[in-house]
């Protein structure tokens, strides 16, 4: 009887690692095929205390995406809002590469991947599109650059995705690593790759579609104008006065290095205050009004979030990681500074609060007169990611995304 016991048993255990080794077997870097997608073997797994989500946006920048890079920079912030909208207040880092072809003023751009959403939107700012005349385009060089310069995090439970923008194929003549190898390295960092195809081209349609299909991800298609519905509200202007107001609160203290990041971040941040919209403004406010906002707002060292949360003692901090401004003050004066400072925060966080809310019904309520809305940039987008990072145990609700 124990043998026979023993002979089930070990039958049993064998045929559940026969079962379970094809899935489990690393794939190497081989390259990817349509046999070796298997969507039926996705794994919704349950939600993470920190869950993270990193996307990078792979921009065509030649001449003929002028609307879509247009539309990039006005609606950036309302996609990370909607990112962070997930039940969880996922933590957010976007990267970006831009890329032409050779023979253009470059290959590709790379902009790691980064918390500081203000840092990255600027540099958004800086692409203007230029070169191109001719197709295809260095889309090898721009995903490979996207999946092996990027610094990607380790960790398996969080939503890691590229989305690949563009109106023209790869180069497939060219002496580089060509997309199959490439989809092969991505999914060995469990990132996802989806594909933005701006116009009609055939060659790019054939192309976009078997990235995805390759890389686990989704293909959608939008105009070339870049299809992002584009609207303002009444409160757009009152909420971009009241977040340069809160902006100017920030208070950077620690070591040389840690006061040159907020020197670059506070350069950012004038930056998109003088150049960039009223509404891409409002977007940005919105955003950090948000859970996951809030470190894009504060930064990684701002002394009134760290004293007023318990996080430092303001009287152990040594005088010269203070503040130009509070280094002179005695310690009382230094912590009366720094009272005044978090009401004020707070009283601004307060008033943009509530009128983001007011602005976030009135674009729902604006949204419901637009014809074909589904097939939108943003309505695509917010389907993708919705999809998407449900697998990884984050969980949307909003019917519609953020405008």
């Amino acid at each position: 009887m124990k043998t026979k016991y023993f002979a089930l048993t070990l039958f049993a255990i064998t045929a559940l690692t026969v079962s379970i080794y094809p899935w489990a077997k690393p794939l190497n870097n081989q390259l990817l095929t349509e046999d070796s997608f298997h969507p039926h073997q996705t794994i919704i797994q349950k939600p993470h205390k920190n869950s993270k989500i990193e996307v990078v946006f792979v921009l065509d920048t030649t001449g003929s995406m002028s609307g879509l890079i247009q539309s990039a920079k006005e609606k950036i912030w309302s996609i990370v809002t909607t990112m962070s909208s997930a039940q969880q207040s996922p933590d957010i880092k976007v990267g970006l590469v831009a890329f032409r072809d050779r023979g253009d003023q470059y290959v590709t751009k790379v902009i790691d991947l980064s918390s500081d959403l203000d840092s990255v939107f600027a540099s958004l700012m800086d692409f203007q599109v230029g070169g191109g005349g001719d197709s295809p385009e260095s889309v090898n060089q721009a995903l490979h650059d996207a999946v092996s310069k990027i610094h990607w995090n380790q960790d398996p439970n969080s939503y890691k995705t590229i989305f690949l923008v563009g109106d023209a194929p790869p180069h497939m003549n060219y002496n580089e690593v060509k997309y199959p190898e490439i989809l092969g390295l991505a999914k060995n960092k469990n990132i996802v790759i989806n594909t933005i195809q701006c116009g009609q081209d055939i060659n790019t349609t054939r192309s976009w579609q078997r990235i995805a299909k390759l890389a686990q991800g989704a293909y959608f298609q939008v105009d070339q104008s870049g299809g992002a519905v584009a609207m303002t509200s009444p409160f757009d202007h009152k909420i971009a006065e009241l977040s340069r107001e809160l902006d100017k609160t920030r208070l950077a203290y620690g070591n040389k290095e840690v006061k040159e990041s907020y020197a670059r971040k506070e350069a950012a941040v004038k930056k998109l205050h003088e150049k960039s919209t009223i509404a891409s403004r409002a977007r940005r406010a919105t955003f950090n009004s948000s859970a996951s906002g809030k470190k894009n707002l504060f930064g990684e060292s701002d002394l009134i979030e760290d004293v007023t949360q318990g996080i430092s003692d303001l009287r152990s901090i040594e005088s010269d990681q203070l503040p130009q401004a509070l280094q002179g003050m005695k310690p009382e004066e230094r912590m009366v500074f720094i009272r005044y400072k978090a009401e004020k925060r707070k009283s601004l966080q307060a008033k943009i609060g509530q009128l983001t809310k007011q602005r976030s019904s009135y674009m729902k309520d604006q949204a419901l007169n637009l014809d074909n809305k589904e097939k939108s940039l943003d309505y695509q987008l917010y389907d993708t990611i919705k999809t998407q990072a449900k697998n990884k145990g984050l969980v949307y609700e909003l019917e519609a995304p953020a405008l």
